[in-house]
């Protein structure tokens, strides 16, 4: 009598299991996809749910390109019953049989499904063969100019698209990684090749490769993403494959392609021992130029004399060039002014050719005879794997003392003037002194004379100019209780404002340095500025800083200057205002 009842028990409790268990089912459209198709996956949970299904260990297998969600209600026979689905569009990332793992939906698991991935494709839907065989009408390839290169030297990948079908927005794409660096190299170049009696056109494309550091390292590789048509058409391309036409495909039903090329592989090697200097530069070949402006020997004191040096190296980037003014050096007596370098590369054959150019003014500060060193620049030859040496040799000059009645040329730098001029004022004085002849005390007399007559002149014209000064500006308190003087040195600084924009519509740095000083001395008269690095301080702009360094540099080298974005820094005049605190937030111009 009770196994009559056990038996129906035993049953129903089997099927509230499966029924439990079958709560989230999960199936494919296909069991077998050809290489870089799509599979759709569609998850169903039974009831409703506000959740989504943790589609987190599908990642490890696929590239998730889409997913979308909805719900079915039915009433049938007076019971209402639902259905949440979710629809997930897969991309394979490599061939082989692959597993679908089980997912997780609030609560519930989906069961496990194989996929195969690769061979002819084509596989059967509902007991209808597909006919597309995407692995023969598209696919890629890449290989690498080499797989040990030394750290931080170019590699060259070249991949390969190859195609027998329209390809509708097409892209490829590289990723860089922490431990990889990518760039591409040139243009895409187009052809056509028969493989396997088959008609394809390819597109090349290079990529350069920095590896960061040594040791094995594997970098995802290349990814194309294209829309195709979905029937066998066999319409002729047109275009480029990867322009992104709003049109194609549009008479036609498309379906997603995504291939992933192989993973690329690099055994890194590291710097050699060998490999000394301050710079690791691994390339196949190495140039140092130079070139003077003016090309002589012989110049005076104040004189600029500019070297540009010009570094190239076939197989780096400019940017990984190290900044040149770094790499030589001037004996005391010459102070070297670096102008910002410019890096470029372009492609050059089955590599890149990178190149640093930079501008570095000299300027003597007293006369002699002076030797530049040589410049020399270990650099590593990745194709002999050797040392090598690029050099400039070393460089004489004499500097002769400034000519009599120069106006100084060479202006030096705001927060080096006292000492320059200490230092010019020596190096004038000692070929005076050295030319003067003492043949007896009588003429001693008279050389005193006539320099204690040209100080007791340069005293009174200081205490004349003093007097006029103090009588144009009144003092601080006087101007604050005066409307009258406040209104007249605000037309004075609109005067000196307005002289300072014609001088930098001129080009004129040394009308545009003095006019900017004026206007300055009328805006803070308690506390002027005292050249144009004070006032870069004061302003407190890091564009306006860049753009008085400019000026600065054409008043005391003599180079060509364009005012344009220095009256583009300061479009207005300020309103006048008091000294601000100590603030030493800016650095000096020229350290």
């Amino acid at each position: 009598m009770k196994n009559r009842y056990l038996i129906p028990a035993a049953l129903i409790a089997c099927c509230i299991s499966l029924s439990a268990w079958a709560a989230v089912t999960a199936s494919v459209e296909r069991s077998r996809v050809a290489s870089g198709e799509t599979v759709q996956l569609l998850l169903q949970h039974d009831g409703s749910t506000g959740k989504q299904p943790d589609l987190g260990p599908l990642k490890r297998d696929f590239d998730i390109l889409s997913s979308s969600s909805g719900s079915k209600v039915q009433i049938i026979n007076g019971h209402m019953s639902s259905l949440s689905q979710v629809n997930v569009l897969l991309a394979p990332k490599h061939d082989g049989k692959i597993q679908i793992p089980p997912l997780d939906w609030d609560g519930q698991q989906s069961a496990a499904l194989e996929l195969t991935v690769g061979g002819s494709g084509g596989a059967t839907r509902e007991g209808a063969e597909a006919a597309s065989d995407t692995s023969q009408h598209v696919f890629l390839t890449s290989t690498l100019d080499q797989k040990q290169p030394y750290v931080q030297a170019a590699v060259v990948l070249t991949v390969r698209l190859y195609t027998d079908q329209t390809l509708y927005q097409a892209s490829m794409d590289l990723q860089a990684s922490a431990n990889v660096l990518v760039k591409q190299l040139g243009k895409d170049r187009q052809t056509d090749e028969v493989r396997n009696d088959r008609s394809y056109h390819v597109v090349e494309r290079k990529y350069l490769l920095f590896p960061q550091r040594s040791g094995k390292l594997s970098l995802d590789g290349p990814v194309l993403n294209a829309q195709v048509q979905d029937t066998g058409s066999n319409n002729p391309m047109f275009g480029n494959l990867f322009s992104q036409t709003p049109f194609g495909g549009i008479m036609d039903t498309t379906r997603p392609l995504r291939l992933h090329a192989k993973p690329v592989e690099l055994n890194v090697l590291p710097r050699p021992d060998s490999a000394d200097g301050a710079y690791w530069l691994p390339a196949q070949k190495v140039k140092l130029e130079e070139t003077w402006r003016p090309d002589v020997t012989q110049i005076h004191v104040g004189e600029p004399l500019t070297r540009h040096l010009h570094l190239e190296a076939l197989g780096l980037t400019g940017e990984q060039l190290p900044e040149l003014n770094t790499i030589m050096s001037v004996p005391d007596g010459i102070k070297a002014y670096p102008d910002r370098s410019i890096a470029a590369d372009s492609p050059q054959g089955e590599t890149v050719l990178g190149r640093r150019d930079q501008d570095i003014a000299l300027i003597a500060m007293r006369p002699g005879h002076y030797e530049l060193p040589a410049i020399r620049l270990g650099w590593w030859d990745t194709q002999h794997n050797t040392r090598h040496e690029a050099m400039l040799p070393a460089r004489s000059l004499d500097i002769l003392p400034a000519l009599a009645g120069s106006t100084g040329a060479a202006i030096p730098p705001p927060a080096k003037q006292e000492t320059l001029i200490q230092a010019e004022s020596a190096a004038q004085a000692s070929p005076i002194e050295q030319s003067i002849k003492i043949p007896n005390t009588h003429t001693w007399r008279w050389v005193s004379l006539a320099l204690g007559l040209l100080w007791v002149g340069t005293a009174a014209a200081w205490w004349r100019e003093r007097q006029r000064v103090q009588h144009a500006q009144p003092a601080n308190h006087v101007a604050k209780n005066q409307p009258g003087n406040v209104q007249a040195a605000s037309i004075h600084a609109a005067s000196a404002f307005k002289a300072f924009k014609r001088a930098c519509s001129d080009n004129d740095p040394h009308a545009a340095r003095q006019q900017l000083l004026a206007w300055a001395s009328t805006v803070w008269p308690a506390d002027t500025p005292s050249g144009l690095n004070a006032l870069s301080r004061r302003l407190d702009d890091p564009k306006l800083t860049q753009a008085l360094r400019k000026l600065d540099r054409a008043c005391y080298t003599g180079s060509a200057w364009h005012g344009e974005d220095l009256a583009l820094s300061l479009p207005a005049p300020l309103a006048q205002t008091t000294a601000p605190k100590n603030k030493n937030t800016l650095p000096e111009l020229y350290p």
